[in-house]
């Protein structure tokens, strides 16, 4: 009774419990200063310094359990969501840009098979059925063969072919070598699909699901954004600005000018992809500008 009574009283957050998102799920948790404690054999963990409380699930139960249950927040891929077809029961609120991985028709490398109108009104395994069902359905209208089997299998789904249960299969892909081992090669993509945080459309606690949108924002952008300062004649500034025009615009200051300078300078401070800092402090060095100082970003708010 006495966890019942905390639950109640508290946001209720799904996250995966195992596999590929897990791992990663915690290293966000703890980047947002939501800190827990949780036992090997308990799937809920309350939080020490905020009102939530993680419920550890399937990734593929989170959808509904956002969607129609008590979860005010949850972490699941976007494969699962579209899956349980629950997209209009939930708010996407944000692509937490990890778990990156496609969902894809495979095929025996060896066989004839080059396209996928040509497994209409075959045998095609997916653990994800629904996705499954929707593509060949637009593919029958167009092609005059039987309706094509789809079945359920939950695991090793990329053995279903050399078992000889399957044409081909539906099933997310990473790097592709499992399937190679198992003698398959893509045909299709039918999904691209990421880790999502996403909120009931009624979240009992709007503010704090709010602020966790918010830390979980500022995450991303860390990752992606380094800060690049540096000083420049103001006579250059326009083409400066237009070199780090900074996420939403740069910090521009006056500098003090010193005796004998004919003219003024300012410093700037912008946020710049980490990705392209190099061109970017090259560009810079031959605009004119100086001083060029990069630094990591360890968090922030955006």
């Amino acid at each position: 009774m006495d966890l019942v009574n905390h639950l109640t009283d508290r946001l209720l957050f799904a996250v995966p419990k195992k596999g590929r998102l897990y791992e990663k799920c915690c290293q966000l948790l703890n980047g947002a200063d939501i800190q827990f404690r949780r036992s090997n054999r308990l799937d809920i963990a309350l939080s020490t310094n905020l009102p939530i409380a993680l419920i550890f699930l399937p990734a593929a139960d989170i959808p509904v359990f956002v969607g129609e249950g008590n979860c005010d927040l949850g972490i699941t891929g976007l494969d699962q969501i579209k899956e349980a077809d629950m997209f209009e029961s939930i708010e996407d609120l944000l692509d937490l840009q990890f778990g990156s991985c496609k969902l894809q028709i495979q095929v025996p490398a060896e066989g004839d098979i080059t396209s996928a109108e040509q497994l209409v009104g075959k045998k095609i395994v997916s653990s994800f059925t629904k996705l499954a069902t929707d593509y060949f359905s637009e593919l029958e209208g167009n092609v005059a063969k039987p309706t094509t089997s789809i079945r359920y299998v939950g695991g090793s789904v990329e053995a279903s072919c050399a078992l000889g249960v399957a044409d081909a299969i539906v099933d997310l892909v990473e790097s592709g070598e499992t399937m190679k081992a198992a003698g398959l090669k893509p045909l299709e993509t039918i999904l691209e699909t990421s880790a999502h945080l996403i909120s009931s459309k009624k979240p009992r606690y709007p503010e704090l699901v709010e602020k966790i949108h918010q830390r979980f924002e500022g995450i991303l952008a860390a990752k992606k954004y380094v800060l690049c300062n540096y000083n420049a004649a103001r006579s250059i500034l326009p083409t400066v600005l237009t070199i780090t025009p900074g996420r939403r615009s740069a910090t521009v200051s006056p500098l003090e000018k010193k005796e004998g300078e004919d003219e003024e300078w300012i410093a700037v401070s912008s946020m710049v992809e980490k990705k392209k800092i190099g061109d970017i402090m090259d560009e810079l060095k031959k605009a004119g500008a100086t001083d060029i100082l990069v630094f990591e970003i360890n968090n922030c708010r955006v």
